[in-house]
């Protein structure tokens, strides 16, 4: 079950390492009580995280820009829970939520006993669609930043995952060889199938229990990973 041969793994930040979900309603119930947002954090929150998914691959495939997805995923939060917010306050949510989102830094169970048992062995990195000044300040309050050699965020590369563009920045600033390296993950479609199409091997981090063809390496738990490295 190992997988030998390889020097270089590259990790996806958000919903790999990073607890996105719990440091996000953290940050939503922080700025609602600063904006004095009168619904209830979990109807918005049960929302929220399919529409902020549908608005990330919209964002992936370039249909739309940054200031659109930031705005337009809480407009249509709120309007499914007929919360009528004015614009104005949408448009400071949206600022401040990305603000108030990494001084939460929960990790997924394992983050640190993972990369302590990685890091003599391998040399890691990051490869990630999200904001750069904001997976900058996830990565260091967190405190995960030195197990890293390289992190490449989408802005830098010019396109997102599964784009092999983005695979092929990454495995040149790291100065890796694609043939040894791997990529983790927790999106099938961005990080797992991007990294094999790019010709890199990768698993999938399936913690959300999503039914995925057998021929992809995965795990449920951290941890499990120390069976194949």
């Amino acid at each position: 079950m190992k997988i030998n041969g390889i020097t270089d793994i590259f990790f996806d930040l958000d919903h790999t390492l990073w607890d996105f979900d719990k440091n996000s309603a953290l940050a939503f119930q922080k700025i609602f009580n600063t904006h004095n947002i009168d619904v209830d954090i979990h109807d918005f929150l049960k929302v929220y995280e399919p529409i902020n998914l549908s608005y990330w691959k919209l964002y992936r495939e370039d249909q739309i820009d940054k200031e659109s997805l930031r705005y337009r995923r809480l407009k249509e939060s709120f309007d499914a829970i007929n919360a009528m917010i004015h614009d104005d306050i949408i448009n400071q949510l949206a600022i401040d939520y990305i603000v108030s989102l990494p001084t939460f830094n929960h990790l997924f169970d394992g983050t640190f006993d993972l990369l302590n048992y990685l890091q003599p062995h391998y040399k890691m990195h990051i490869i990630t669609n999200g904001f750069q000044e904001a997976q900058d300040k996830k990565m260091e309050q967190s405190k995960i930043s030195k197990y890293f050699k390289t992190v490449t965020n989408s802005e830098l590369a010019g396109v997102k995952k599964p784009n092999p563009i983005i695979f092929d920045y990454a495995i040149n600033k790291a100065e890796a060889d694609k043939s040894k390296s791997l990529m983790i993950g927790d999106n099938l479609e961005a990080d797992v199938l991007g990294a094999l199409n790019f010709g890199m091997d990768a698993i999938c981090f399936n913690y959300h229990g999503l039914k995925i063809d057998s021929s992809i390496k995965q795990v449920t738990n951290l941890m499990d990973l120390k069976a194949y490295l």
